[in-house]
């Protein structure tokens, strides 16, 4: 079974990560996601969610191509959950492009996926607080 993981925030869940999802899961037999919890958000990432960890997570949980989410606490986990869950290939979006590199040396595979271009959190965060957004959100997409 070749197993694969991804990590990330994944706070208003929206087409864009299910690409990512399913692209992944693509990648191998089994898809894990290391989701970062609010503590690791706040404290390292200057993020704060909009769903807390266990929302985030049950959402992750009830998408198919998902079979298995655990936390992400920091950033140095990354090498050992590569053996802990006997991990084959890490896979992000590619927007990290060249980050994690380096996890090659603890034998894993890296890819970095293409993101979906027209749509991310931080974009749709913003429209949201835009009091001009005009209700149809397709006419943001180029």
């Amino acid at each position: 079974m070749k197993r694969v993981i991804t990590y990330g925030t994944f706070d208003l869940i929206h087409y864009g990560h299910i690409n990512l999802l399913r692209r992944a899961k693509a990648e191998g037999d089994y898809l894990i996601v290391a989701l970062s919890t609010d503590e690791f958000n706040l404290e390292s990432k200057n993020k704060k969610t909009y769903f807390s960890y266990e929302e985030r997570r049950q959402l992750l949980e009830s998408i198919r191509y998902v079979d298995l989410v655990i936390p992400e606490e920091n950033w140095e986990q990354k090498k050992t959950d590569m053996k802990l869950y006997v991990v084959d290939k890490f896979v992000m979006g590619d927007d990290w492009k060249g980050e994690f590199d380096y996890l090659a040396d603890y034998g894993v595979q890296v890819k970095y996926l293409e993101r979906t271009p027209e749509i991310s959190t931080t974009q749709i965060k913003k429209d949201l607080n835009n009091k001009d957004l005009a209700t149809d959100h397709t006419s943001k997409v180029q």
